[in-house]
């Protein structure tokens, strides 16, 4: 097979007139020509940091839908459902990524739970790590959240890096808002003299990032359905080519279905940085980061590249996924069946008076303020609105109830208090609750919270909004998290239910996605989890 066009060859930083010859899925000849050709050829994106989990679809039908988009490859931290079913949930999404032709690179989840502070549905032991970083398929310990322990050096998380280390495998960061010192100590972990901790995709600055690449991290510059850095971190690729990556960590059906790491190719374009900088954190620095085995448009590489309308908007015309036509024009041709099913769901109905809290005194109370396109959030105190001897919702000054439900074992309620979701009248609830993934639900009453939450319940994982006698649900029977539906379909149903949170008052871009991380203890400043309301900056609970 010959495939013509204007060739991009990325590490020669060159572009040429020349046709690629194929043969067995690999490139054997790549030759200049005096052609005029109008499109280009140039390597596969690469999402550098994704949680495949939540665009609530499973591999295959992700990989479905991003090759459209011209992804080839995913470097995916099956963290999300590690968490709920264990072992069996990494063995479940690499085989399910093994039944479509798509470079999926799956990591050891590092942190499973993520803290202590929360109830998970299994554990990732250091055996386990051991086990998993033994496996081709594993290329990397999976983003080391527990930026404390590493600090103090606990047993357990420096047993997990040097097993990593053992194999010659990269380790992953996360570590939100880290400078100076902490800084350096996480990143040269146990006091070692070459960088231990190689990449972070959670800086939300400018500075922040510059001073993690000063000293040796790679950054990955992440835009996603909630957690949007792009525009803040955009202008270090100038400076440093080789030491930064795009990626999406998060990305929803409906937004995967607009575009992927291509949109992130055009907006650098635009905004004047260098194509060839552009490219080599786009589709060479992925590759050499993490030593995957996908090709650069170099003979003897596997024939995975993709042909574009040009280099300023990067439409993608055509997908070569080692050698074989994967997407045409906006069509996929990759082939999915049904899912299997796993799940891990122990709870029956909630009745509405569990949502209750007395009021034990009138002072002002900690709010969790939801900050749109971040995982952050600010920690405020508020008087609230007390009737009754109770605490209620207080619609008028956005002050509403927020609570996260065990689901593993029948528990006591955690309830708190939130602001920046601006419903107004109703709840909104998901099983898709980073990191313990138990049930979060944010509402104007009682009632109504516990209706959200015993539909995703009856459904055994997913996402409900409920207003006024009205209501939608996406079932997620795969680990609460996935859809075992096609991907499109999905898509379409959860651009109905954002409609529907957005109609009940809600100003967020994306009130399900920010949702999901009102749970993430990891993430400062104030979180809730089923064991109480936390503070991220001192890691420890928040008396109210």
């Amino acid at each position: 097979m010959m495939v013509e066009g204007n060739i991009v060859d990325v590490l020669k930083k060159e572009i040429y007139p020349g046709a690629i010859t194929i043969e067995g899925g690999e490139i054997v000849q790549i030759e200049k020509n005096a052609k005029a050709y109008r499109h280009f050829i140039l390597p596969g994106f690469i999402d550098s940091h994704v949680h495949i989990e939540s665009s609530m679809l499973v591999p295959s039908e992700f990989a479905k839908m991003a090759v459209v988009h011209g992804t080839v490859a995913t470097i995916s931290d099956p963290h999300e459902i590690a968490n709920v079913c264990g072992m069996q949930g990494v063995e479940y999404m690499i085989e399910n990524g093994n039944t479509v032709p798509f470079k999926f690179y799956f990591g050891a989840p590092s942190c499973v739970p993520a803290t202590t502070f929360e109830t998970a549905g299994a554990t990732i032991s250091v055996a386990d790590i051991q086990t998993l970083m033994q496996r081709d398929e594993i290329k990397y310990l999976a983003e080391m959240m527990n930026f404390p322990g590493v600090l103090m050096q606990e047993s357990e998380v420096m047993q997990k890096l040097q097993i990593a280390r053992q194999y010659g495998k990269p380790i992953d960061g996360h570590a939100p808002g880290l400078k100076e010192a902490d800084a350096k100590n996480y990143i040269y972990a146990g006091g070692s003299k070459e960088v231990v901790i190689s990449t972070d995709h959670e800086c939300f600055t400018y500075q922040e990032a510059l001073d993690k690449l000063k000293l040796g991290m790679k950054i990955l510059i992440r835009e996603g359905s909630a957690a949007k850095n792009f525009d803040a971190l955009i202008d270090l690729l100038k400076d440093y080519p080789l030491q930064m990556m795009f990626c999406s960590d998060d990305k929803h059906p409906d937004s995967l279905e607009l575009g992927h790491i291509n949109l992130l190719c055009a907006r650098a374009v635009k905004k004047g940085i260098p194509l060839f900088h552009v490219l080599q954190a786009a589709c060479v620095n992925p590759i050499q980061h993490y030593q995957l085995e996908v090709g650069l448009l170099q003979p003897g590489d596997d024939a995975d590249f993709i042909l574009v309308e040009d280099l300023i908007n990067f439409k993608v015309l055509q997908t070569f996924i080692a050698g074989e036509k994967v997407a045409e024009l906006g069509i996929s041709h990759i082939k999915t069946s049904k899912a299997s099913i796993i799940n891990n769901f122990n709870i029956t109905e909630r009745q509405a008076s569990l949502f209750a809290v007395e009021a034990t005194h009138l002072d002002d109370i900690p709010v969790i303020e939801a900050l749109d396109g971040q995982l952050i959030t600010n920690k405020v105190f508020m008087k609230p609105y007390i009737k009754d001897g109770f605490y209620f919702a207080d619609v008028e000054r956005d002050i509403l109830k927020i609570a996260v439900v065990n689901r593993y074992a029948v528990a006591p309620i955690s309830i708190g208090f939130i602001k920046n979701f601006g419903l107004k009248s109703g709840a909104i609830a998901s099983s898709v609750a980073h990191d313990s993934h138990n049930i979060v639900v944010v509402g104007v009453d009682d009632k109504s919270m516990a209706d959200a939450v015993n539909r995703i319940i009856e459904a055994q994982g997913g996402l409900a909004a409920v207003a006024h006698g009205a209501h939608q649900v996406i079932p997620l029977p795969v680990a609460g998290l996935m859809s075992n539906g096609d991907g499109y379909e999905i898509s379409k149903a959860y651009t109905h239910i954002d409609t529907m949170a957005k109609k009940m008052g809600s100003r967020l871009q994306s009130p399900f996605m920010t949702l999901s991380f009102m749970a993430l203890l990891v993430i400062p400043a104030l979180k809730l989890s089923d064991k109480g309301l936390f503070d991220g900056e001192k890691f420890e609970f928040v008396e109210w």
